[in-house]
């Protein structure tokens, strides 16, 4: 079975390879119609791969399909491993979108230029499918060693869930965070920008480099004051560490999610690595009208808590919708996201304009 990982892992670097050495080689600032058409590549790529899981599941392709799911009991044929796979997609997709939230609320805050936002975003995501492999790993290795941990999952989910109901969502300046904080004592940080680069070394041309391309050089007095030689960070590294750990934190709400659907390793880390694959393009789609979907939020707590008891329930939920309960799960959970989609928009429209 592990050629089945190897041949995906070589298909998602290819597609990296090509995001960033032939279509992003150049620092361009991305625009609306370009992010929506990117989107819709990745979103029909992910949607398409479940056609190529039905078929591997049912021909039981490099031992897929052989093993019972742990978290019904049942043993993943075609049908339902695209079932399970659909609605892990979307549970990652939806839950990926609060990332955005946050990520516009870090380059704000750190200035970040347009034009080099794409290229903090690539390094941020490769960086959250490393870490979100390693979770997805140690998760399916607890779950077939304690059935228990199931249990626990799902209250932290009905937990978070309410959370996000109950509590302000409003984030802090990243500058204040204790990592960014940490960082600052650790390594020297430049007063500005250099290209895109994440590091420079005082005395280099890097070091001189000016925010923008074309832009007149502005002197840096964090590199001026460092001896020839220094390595120095940029504020584009410290944006960087605030992307990967702000996933770092969102993994742990979304990688229980995709275990309250199925444990199967296979379609876990699929359809996470399909939902983050698109969250770049994403961004640039959306960043510009997230404060518009006010109920977004709430849709995706709600999404959380559905899981979550589903997780609680799964075995009374076999029994009295049948082993393609998880179709209905699908289906409810995109109404919750399309109810919150429409009543943001409609409660947008009815704002007076000012």
């Amino acid at each position: 079975m592990i050629w089945v990982y190897v041949a995906f892992i070589a298909f998602v670097l290819l597609m990296l390879a090509l995001d960033l050495g032939v279509f992003h080689r150049n620092a361009t600032v991305t625009s609306v119609k370009e992010a929506l058409a990117w989107s819709a590549m990745w979103i029909a790529m992910g949607l398409s791969f479940s056609v190529l899981v039905y078929f591997a599941y049912d021909g039981q392709w490099f031992g897929l399909g052989t093993v019972v799911d742990a978290v019904d009991g049942l043993t993943n044929g075609g049908a339902l491993a695209m079932e399970k796979y659909l609605t892990g997609y979307i549970v990652e997709k939806s839950l990926s979108v609060d990332n955005i939230f946050v990520i516009t609320m870090i380059f704000g805050s750190f200035a970040v230029p347009p034009i080099y936002q794409h290229r903090v975003l690539f390094w941020g995501i490769l960086g959250a499918l490393l870490m979100r492999g390693a979770m997805i790993g140690v998760g399916a290795k607890l779950i077939a060693d304690f059935h228990w941990i199931l249990y626990v999952f799902a209250v932290f989910l009905i937990v978070t869930a309410i959370k996000m109901l109950l509590l302000s969502t409003e984030h802090t300046d990243p500058n204040n965070n204790i990592i960014v904080r940490v960082t600052r004592r650790l390594f020297p940080v430049t007063d500005r920008f250099h290209g895109e680069h994440f590091v420079v070394r005082a005395g280099t041309p890097a070091s001189y480099e000016s925010d923008i391309p074309g832009a007149p050089n502005v002197p840096d007095e964090a590199v001026d004051r460092a001896q020839p030689g220094t390595l120095l960070l940029t504020p584009l590294a410290l944006a960087l560490i605030m992307v990967e750990a702000t996933d770092l934190i969102f993994a742990v709400d979304s990688i229980p999610a995709i275990f309250a659907i199925t444990a199967d390793p296979f379609l876990v880390f699929t359809s996470n690595v399909f939902a983050m694959l698109g969250l770049r393009a994403l961004y640039f789609a959306l960043a510009g009208m997230v404060k518009k979907f006010r109920y977004l939020k709430v849709s995706l707590a709600l999404v959380l808590l559905v899981v979550g008891l589903k997780m609680l329930l799964a075995e009374w939920l076999k029994i009295a919708l049948g082993e393609h309960f998880n179709l209905l799960l699908l289906t409810v959970i995109l109404s919750i996201l399309a109810a919150g989609v429409a009543t943001s928009i409609l409660v947008e429209r009815r704002r007076p304009v000012t």
